[in-house]
């Protein structure tokens, strides 16, 4: 028997994704296992998924050892991922077993091959064109040329199994017999991309150098806003499929995923494969499977792709490096781009960071030469930065129940009347963030939770953004049942797009915030109605500010820049001037020069001042000295300790016993602070207590918290959870 084969009945060691403490032993089957395996096993009276972790402990009596059902048709899990799944539980001191639930995400996995009958756009025409059948085919126009099954295509056209086979019947749709796992179209890496300045041609050079070199480094790509970070980083991609490696492109938002993909086919001639909530269980069983075979060149994804099971995985591009949705916050909490640095080190890969406005973390980590830094300082073609400016709104005349200032409307008419196209920007979804009694003064909050419900306007029903309760809108208060004293407390989107309907009576408005769209599908095509300049302005949330091109907008008005400096959250300041800088970057990306407005009660506040003047580094540096003196990331570590349980005595009686018996931590140098309530105390009915955990740079902190933890003993009433390098503290 070799280190990585297992004949038929020895003993082999099995990793579920099942919540259990250790690897279990099992028999090889018939006709033995391959190390990394990836096996059906029984564990009680269920058949669960696993993968052959290595040989079995042999303590356990042989007699009762069961044997592994069968080996699964799936390329065995390469050693780098598994030592990629040890090593970053070890980080984020997440299970391993849950670790591997995040490698296995796939339907169907256990499913012997078959084929199966799949549809797609025929060539003949439908002998009449009813809105159903219009929208069957506009949906596989769409997805140029994918195959569907029967039930994906009608569900993502919301038509009926019936509309689909009458198209088929008339062969304006196809219907064919495939593998349920084909291989992806090959990309073409040598086809022309679009030609590129100077600053792109030299920044592009380099990361194909890198790429050519076959070892691992991490290069922040740092570049304002329609510099043509993705032409470069595109360049990176082509060089990888050229010395016949994989790569991986990280997006933060599935609304970005669509246009992107129309660039990487206009680039590479085929469509790469995709991996978020967006895609059908089908496409991603058969991604899975292929990436594993080396049958897929370039995956584009969420922050969940970085589990894939890669073959030869060359190049991780995470663009918008610095954005928040990059972290998970359930279950197990990692930061992926954190993680994507760990996974290219295993595999001697490449990572590109892409930015405009990049974290503190990585700008420290170029700063010290840990990572390289190449610039773009200059917009693509004839677009130039938007000119920035504050309208202090101590000395507007603003009349109550409204937001959008008289220097911002005067803005946004000159625009409208010049054809061009203007943005009103609130990071704030619905309609009012608190509703509540004008004779009692009650606010409307959750059942659940501990947090005001936002009225949705448009939906006619109260939202809860913790845990998703909704409610109808009421006529009386809750609290002392009084009529038609309800009253919505300051704006959302929707609010500010009432205002401006009010305002601007003739515009053509849109909205885009994610709780108004039911599908992905339905957001981009807002998206592209937007880019074809069928919208005059455009309200938006935070959704807005990533990654899209209108050609058309020349002004962005800030409704409440002050917004996200509230509160005392150690990244408020670096949050606030990212998502400034980005939002303010959608205007003037083509030939006319754009104007970003702040509308700000604080035009001296450092962080207004510093997006006003342009001076990022300036602002960096600043921040970095703020955080130094400190000893706050990234010069210093943290941890947060969330304690949720039935009762809010029992959270806190677990937090002051951990608290008190903090001595493993104190060995190393560190504080603990806390147990205090979250700011958010109850979630879904359950009660939350935050401990932070404060330590020097280099200390090893997951080892003290582990024997920290040790001797807690968790239930389903009392669950304690563990977040190394916090981004939230809600």
């Amino acid at each position: 028997m070799s280190d990585s084969y297992f004949e038929e009945g020895s003993l082999v060691g099995v990793l579920t994704p099942e919540p259990l403490d250790r690897v279990l032993d099992y028999r090889a089957p018939e006709g033995g296992c391959w190390l990394g395996a990836f096996v059906e096993v029984p564990l009680g009276p269920r058949r669960v998924l696993g993968v052959v972790w290595g040989p079995g402990r042999g303590d356990w009596d042989p007699s009762k050892v069961r044997a592994v059902s069968r080996v699964l048709d799936a390329a065995p899990m390469r050693e780098e991922l598994r030592v990629f799944l040890e090593r970053a539980g070890a980080y984020t001191l997440t299970p391993l077993s849950q670790m591997l639930r995040l490698a296995t995400r796939v339907p169907g996995l256990s499913d012997p091959p078959s084929m199966r009958k799949i549809y797609r756009l025929g060539q003949g025409a439908p002998d009449r064109l009813t809105d159903a059948r219009r929208r069957v085919i506009d949906t596989l126009v769409e997805y140029g040329g994918l195959g569907f099954t029967l039930k994906e295509l009608a569900d993502l056209a919301g038509v009926t199994p019936s509309v689909v086979k009458g198209l088929a019947q008339q062969g304006a749709v196809e219907e064919a017999d495939t593998p349920r796992d084909a291989p992806f179209l090959p990309l073409d890496p040598d086809l022309p991309g679009k030609a590129l300045t100077g600053d792109q041609s030299a920044a592009a050079d380099s990361l194909r150098q890198a790429v050519r070199s076959g070892r691992y480094g991490t290069t922040l790509l740092k570049g304002v806003t329609g510099s043509g970070k993705t032409e470069v980083y595109l360049e990176a991609v082509a060089e990888t499929l050229r010395v016949g490696r994989q790569a991986l492109v990280l997006l933060p938002e599935i609304a970005l995923t669509s246009e992107f993909l129309t660039r990487v086919e206009a680039r590479f001639g085929a469509r790469p494969a995709e991996w978020h909530s967006g895609v059908t269980m089908t496409e991603r069983r058969r991604a899975w499977k292929m990436i594993g075979q080396g049958d897929a060149q370039l995956v584009v994804g969420a922050r969940s792709a970085l589990f894939l099971p890669f073959r030869d995985l060359g190049l991780i591009v995470v663009d918008e490096e610095h954005d928040s949705s990059y972290k998970q916050e359930e279950g197990a909490l990692y930061n992926a781009r954190d993680m994507a640095v760990l996974r290219a080190s295993l595999t001697s890969a490449q990572v590109v960071l892409a930015s405009a406005t990049p974290s503190l973390e990585t700008w420290a980590n170029a700063e010290a030469g840990k990572y390289a830094r190449l610039d773009l300082t200059a917009r693509f073609g004839e677009a130039v930065l938007p000119e920035m400016r504050a309208i202090d709104m101590r000395a507007e005349d603003l009349p109550g129940q409204a937001w959008i200032s008289p220097t911002l409307q005067s803005e946004v008419g000159r625009r409208l009347q010049q054809g061009e196209q203007a943005l009103l920007f609130l990071n704030r979804r619905g309609y009012a963030p608190v509703t509540l009694c004008r004779a009692c003064g009650a606010q409307v909050g959750c059942d659940h939770c501990d947090a005001r419900m936002v009225e949705h306007r448009f939906q006619k029903r109260l939202v809860c953004h913790q845990c998703g309760e909704t409610k109808p809108l009421p006529t009386a208060c809750p609290a002392c049942g009084v009529e038609g004293k309800m009253a919505a407390v300051g704006p959302g989107v929707e609010r500010i797009a009432e205002e401006a309907a009010r305002v601007f009576p003739d515009a053509k408005l849109a909205i885009l915030s994610s709780d108004l769209f039911g599908s992905a599908r339905a957001l981009k095509a807002q998206i592209e109605e937007i880019a074809q300049g069928e919208t005059d302005i455009i309200i938006g949330t935070q959704l807005v500010a990533k990654g899209h091109n209108f050609p058309r907008l020349t002004l962005v008005g800030v409704i409440d820049a002050d917004l996200g400096l509230q509160g005392s959250d150690l990244r408020a300041a670096e949050r606030t001037f990212q998502l400034m800088r980005q939002v303010s970057g959608r205007a003037g990306r083509a030939e006319a020069r754009g104007l970003a407005l702040l509308q700000t009660f604080q035009p001296e506040h450092p962080v207004i001042r510093a997006i006003l003047s342009g001076d990022e580094e300036g602002f960096w540096r600043a921040e970095a000295a703020e955080r130094e003196a400190t000893g706050m990331p990234p010069y210093g570590r943290l941890a947060g300790i969330i304690v949720t349980a039935d009762e809010a005595a029992a959270a806190f009686d677990l937090g002051t016993q951990l608290a008190r018996n903090d001595a493993p931590l104190r060995e190393i140098g560190a504080l603990v602070y806390g147990p205090a309530p979250a700011p958010i105390a109850r979630v879904r009915g359950k009660h939350r207590v935050r401990l932070l955990v404060k330590a020097p740079k280099g200390a090893p902190l997951q080892a003290a918290i582990a024997r920290w933890l040790a001797p807690v003993r968790t239930s389903a009433k009392l669950r304690l959870a563990v977040d190394i390098d916090p981004q939230s503290f809600y």
